[in-house]
């Protein structure tokens, strides 16, 4: 009788996967440690562009922030109203933010009251900027 070959069942030699993995995550490891990053701050052209020579001397005042400041005039002298740090009365006040807003209505303005500033003072300011349009508008209290 001949020896016959034995069949196997199929089952094969299970490979460990466990090393593999360990050796896959080193070499993501080593890259990512080694990788030399590029400094994209330094790639910014974050210069200022040159005032168009074209341009109208009327155009380089424009504002791009206005401050009004509101105290008591109780307090101290005057009609209650900085502009730009400048004393002022309320109809310079609107005389001053309609020239802002000639330029340009995108300009930020800031009303800075202090404690002992009169509500009604405030309300005047933001009457005189919604007259002449000027919509970015911040207040500050000291």
């Amino acid at each position: 009788m001949a020896k016959g070959k034995k069949v196997s069942s199929g089952d094969g030699a299970a490979l460990d996967m466990t090393p593999m993995i360990d050796v896959v995550f080193q070499l993501i490891i080593f890259f990512v440690v080694t990788l030399k990053q590029e400094d994209v701050l330094a790639k910014l052209d974050a210069m200022a562009p040159s005032p168009d020579p074209n341009a109208k001397a009327e155009q380089v005042e424009k504002l791009t922030l206005i401050t009004i400041d509101i105290y008591n005039p109780k307090k101290h002298p005057g009609e209650g109203f900085l502009f730009n740090k400048g004393a002022v009365t309320l109809r310079q006040l609107d005389a001053e933010i309609g020239r802002a807003a000639r330029y340009g209505k995108d300009a930020s303005v800031l009303l800075r009251c202090t404690k002992d500033s009169p509500h009604s003072l405030l309300v005047k300011a933001l009457n005189i900027c919604a007259k002449h349009g000027m919509t970015k508008l911040a207040i500050f209290s000291l």
